[in-house]
């Protein structure tokens, strides 16, 4: 299986786990399953820079709501959970969301890496080695400016009308 599918099972997963216990607020469930399907359609066309540009935008944002979201919920509901297997119920949940949002900027810089492979040009150095080939790019041929065909020597001096369309 592929890293990106392994990014997209583990994160539905702890998602899921996460929201056994009703106690994080509907926008929680709503953007991870929606960054989730964006990260399916990032999976699905291979050649599409801009749905992986999506995808890490809406995980970088999903980190910032998740923090907000579990700092809010956790003091409220807390203090609610009085028998002991609802309270362990509430500790695993508690515990698979701070694990998805803790894992989180990992996977983000896999899906960047993913963005860069796919031919990203945005180059943010933060320090890390890149995990891909560095490209040489001197090879290609360019398209900008065609180049008139090269001419013999001997056929030099004929020349050939040529018709502008």
């Amino acid at each position: 299986m592929e890293l990106p599918a392994m990014i997209i099972i583990v994160h539905w997963l702890l998602t899921i786990w996460g929201c056994m216990i009703p106690w994080l607020p509907q926008p929680y469930i709503w953007s991870n399953y929606a960054v989730l399907a964006i990260g399916v359609w990032a999976i699905a066309q291979r050649d599409s820079v801009d749905a992986v540009v999506m995808f890490l935008i809406g995980m970088v944002i999903t980190i910032l709501t998740d923090i907000i979201h579990i700092a809010i919920s956790y003091d409220r509901m807390a203090d609610v959970q009085r028998s002991r297997a609802l309270r362990d119920q509430f500790r695993f949940s508690v515990g698979m969301a701070i694990l998805s949002l803790l894992l989180k900027p990992v996977s983000c810089l896999f899906v960047y890496q993913m963005y860069k492979q796919r031919g990203g040009d945005y180059n943010l150095n933060i320090g890390f080695p890149d995990l891909t080939a560095s490209r040489d790019r001197t090879s290609y041929q360019t398209i900008d400016g065609q180049e008139p065909p090269h001419q013999p020597a001997a056929s030099a001096e004929i020349k050939v009308p040529t018709r502008v369309y």
